[in-house]
């Protein structure tokens, strides 16, 4: 079954693999945590739910009916947003020979790619999904003044400190706001290096930041496999929806879901 939609569309396979091109190429610059969170799958389009364990061990409960104590499931969701192609734009570039500008499908790639990344840092309370700033028992430490002295160093040291007394070991990522990532560019005085420059020798050029953040917003995650992961059913793809008036109107989907198996390997400074 094309539940894209694609092989009945009016749309030929080379506009579909520009659009492809586009929307791919665009999301790839404005995702964040697929930088440093491992990718489990893609799985595919139909798979729906995916167990979470949150637990050190898990247990199988012995008698006649047993099951996995530790073991949830999840239902993997669906982030979409939508774009057209006007009819005359088509016909114009095909008459002339120019180029088809797909600016709208690059617009609506980077607001899906935004999404992604806002569901993971935040995920969405009305239903009931948990993001790496949001999750019940992280460990949150206050967050000093990055405008001063070594506050930035001092804090993420202190972060890695708490992942070494845990017993939390592998590849760390530290992700901040617009507005901390300004602040780490701050030289000290006397040593003609910035704030930046030094965390980044903590945590071997893991910093990156994303506009989901906002204000003094950090959040120093060990971004190994056995502690969280990002599921993919299906990764980001685009599908025909309808033409209408004439012009023709798509769909990028992508299921996504977050599992945090070790909530001791998130850090969330505030």
């Amino acid at each position: 079954m094309d539940f894209l939609s694609r092989e009945g569309s009016p749309i030929p396979e080379d506009l579909w693999e520009k659009i492809d091109d586009t929307v791919v190429s665009t999301a790839k610059k404005i995702l964040t945590a697929r930088r440093f969170i491992s990718i489990y799958g893609p799985l595919g389009a139909s798979i729906q739910t995916i167990n979470i364990d949150t637990v050190s061990e898990l247990e199988e409960s012995e008698g006649n009916i047993s099951v996995i104590k530790g073991r949830t499931y999840q239902h993997i969701p669906l982030i979409s947003q939508d774009f057209s192609l006007l009819w005359r734009d088509l016909e114009f570039s095909e008459q002339m020979g120019l180029p088809i500008d797909l600016s709208s499908a690059a617009r609506a790639a980077s607001q899906c790619a935004l999404k992604e990344d806002e569901f993971i840092f935040f995920g969405n309370d009305e239903l009931g999904y948990k993001g790496l700033l949001t999750e019940d028992g992280i460990i949150k430490l206050p967050i000093s003044d990055w405008s001063e002295g070594e506050n930035p160093f001092k804090d993420i040291s202190a972060g890695l400190a708490k992942f070494i007394e845990k017993g939390i070991v592998g590849r760390k990522a530290l992700v901040v706001s617009p507005d901390l990532f300004v602040q780490l560019q701050r030289i000290q005085q006397g040593t003609g290096t910035t704030e930046y420059d030094r965390i980044c020798k903590l945590l071997d050029g893991n910093i990156f930041s994303t506009p989901v953040l906002k204000g003094n917003k950090a959040v120093l995650v060990c971004a190994e496999p056995q502690y969280m992961d990002l599921v993919i059913g299906q990764d980001m793809i685009t599908s025909y929806l309808e033409t209408r008036d004439l012009n023709h109107y798509f769909r990028i989907i992508e299921t996504i879901l977050l599992r945090i198996k070790n909530k001791e390997a998130v850090i969330v400074f505030e």
